[in-house]
């Protein structure tokens, strides 16, 4: 039975090094150095550093693509080699590697394949995520047509599709635009307000700050730094007090106040100004809004139902296949020929007298008293149309026979 204090640990490093050794086993370089943290559950682990620092070696070793040289390293309690860890994580490498003759439909219908996922799924599931990450538009074009933003926005696509437990992202907004990169962070937040624990490792601190609970920096293989983004970022040397817009007179009071009381010079004062991150969604809206044509990606849509707690697989799964067995039966009903109502045998001998279509049989008149004015039956009426003669090549005996009007002798 795990226990307790470390059930809910996802990763855990402890001295974890990797040496990298030419052909005769003599070292070249130490990638990573005598690193140790953990991960926990329904969090987003920030892995920062700069080039050459040791972040994709500690991804690739996680992944279980690379052997650690010492040190102890687990992935739900597991080896990271154990087939049935690699189960439960989505990955995103730092190039998305592409059959660039297959579509995004083939591409993740295979990535689901690779799952076991039943085909119904992997269908529900590709329409979904491409709707997410907006490219339905572009759901039969080849994949080697695509710009690097677009193939990142499938990897992405790619690494959600077996709905995993630990997802790995390694410099995920590298080539998207700031409307993506909003989009890959707005989503990031909603599945770790969801349960899903995620390694982010990116050059672009801004995304880290902005997503991530807890993060460590690398540089030369060791972690220099590490702890909340509040903690990490918190500058005890200055303080900051936001108020409303002030006059010129206020500005000096203020400043007045705080050289004889508190005996510190302001040292600025501006307007505070938004981010450019936030004019570049402002405009892209607005140009939105007057249906302005683009041929590249579109806006993601929500976030695949899968992958939100709500989701209900189950459930509709049942619905689908109920509606599924009724669908047939209704349809033949619908389709179904009309029968129409069968002719008298006297109207049917009429058609024949007469040569006119059969027509329906009328409902029977109710007999009602004659009126006074009303001419005799046996006359005939002068706006009465006359009977229609017989055709030609009828016999009009063997008819009045049928009729009962008479006899052969």
């Amino acid at each position: 039975m795990a226990n307790p204090a470390t059930s809910d640990i996802v990763v855990e490093a402890s001295g974890l090094t990797k040496v990298f050794s030419d052909f005769w086993m003599r070292q070249k370089a130490v990638a990573v150095d005598g690193v140790s943290f953990e991960i926990r559950r329904d969090e987003i682990f920030g892995l920062l550093g700069p080039n050459g620092s040791g972040k994709s070696t500690t991804i690739k070793m996680i992944l279980g693509l690379l052997h650690r040289t010492k040190g102890l390293l687990s992935v739900f309690g597991r080896e990271p080699s154990d087939v049935a860890v690699k189960r439960r994580i989505g990955y995103l490498p730092e190039e998305s590697y592409m059959y660039r003759f297959l579509t995004p439909v083939e591409t993740l219908d295979f990535y689901g394949k690779l799952f076991g996922l039943p085909r119904a799924v992997r269908r529900r599931r590709t329409d979904e995520l491409l709707e997410m990450v907006g490219m339905t538009h572009a759901a039969s074009r080849p994949v080697g047509e695509f710009s690097k933003g677009m193939a990142r926005r499938l990897g992405i696509a790619q690494a959600l599709i077996n709905d995993p437990d630990l997802l790995i992202l390694d410099e995920p907004t590298s080539g998207l635009d700031p409307l993506g990169s909003r989009q890959v962070k707005d989503l990031l937040l909603e599945l770790g307000a969801r349960g899903k624990t995620i390694l982010l490792s990116s050059h672009q601190l801004d995304d880290v700050q902005d997503v991530c609970d807890r993060m460590v920096i690398l540089y030369g293989g060791r972690i220099r730094s590490e702890g909340t983004v509040d903690q990490l970022l918190e500058d005890s040397g200055r303080t900051v007090i936001t108020v409303p817009r002030l006059t010129p007179d206020a500005v000096a009071t203020v400043e007045r106040v705080l050289r004889d009381d508190a005996h510190v010079r302001v040292e600025r004062i501006a307007a505070p100004r938004q981010r450019l991150e936030d004019l570049f969604l402002q405009i892209v809206e607005r140009a939105r809004s007057e249906r302005v044509e683009t041929s590249g990606a579109q806006g993601g849509g929500p976030t695949a139902a899968f992958l939100r707690a709500d989701s209900g697989e189950g459930e509709q799964l049942i619905e689908r296949l109920e509606a599924a067995a009724a669908a047939p039966s209704a349809a033949a009903a619908a389709t179904a020929p009309a029968v129409p109502a069968p002719a008298t045998d006297r109207a049917l001998l009429d058609s024949l007298v007469t040569g006119r279509p059969v027509a329906e049989a009328p409902a029977p008149a109710q007999p009602s008293a004659p009126s006074p004015s009303a001419p005799s039956p046996s006359a005939p009426s002068p706006s009465a149309p006359s009977p229609a003669a017989p055709a030609k090549d009828v016999d009009r005996s063997v008819i009045d026979d049928l009729l009962g009007g008479g006899g052969r002798p």
